[in-house]
């Protein structure tokens, strides 16, 4: 039962220093390259699995955040809400200049209006 355990705890360790060395950016690892891990752990399984975890791996284990890589609802995305804000904005100023060329052209026509009614009294007398 013993001999079934230690051969367990090897493999487990042989497996989980392989999956780590090959899961490591290569221009992270220490001492040797990446390749050259791969192989020590392929031929010395218990030793490379241990020189792997004290002399190679990275100083910097933490993994670095990657992007989501599925959709993120609106209210998450502060592309999104950035652009919403953006563009009510933009709606606001265009009403707000349909708005005043509305005024622009009433005032434009009431005053065509009272230089013809000027043109027309002066017409008549």
């Amino acid at each position: 039962m013993l001999r079934v355990v230690a051969v367990v705890a090897v493999l487990l360790v042989f497996v989980y220093g392989l999956v780590d060395v090959i899961r490591t950016d290569r221009r992270s690892t220490r001492g040797i390259s990446k390749t050259a891990w791969i192989v020590v752990m392929i031929l010395l399984p218990v030793l490379g699995a241990v020189l792997w975890f004290l002399i190679g791996r990275p100083y910097n284990i933490r993994p670095t955040p990657q992007p989501a890589s599925h959709p993120t609802a609106p209210d998450d995305d502060p592309d999104f809400l950035r652009n919403l804000e953006v563009r009510r904005r933009n709606q606001a100023e265009a009403e707000r200049l349909r708005k005043l060329k509305a005024e622009l052209e009433a005032k434009e026509r009431k005053l065509k209006g009272e230089s013809k009614a000027d043109d027309s009294g002066d017409l008549n007398n």
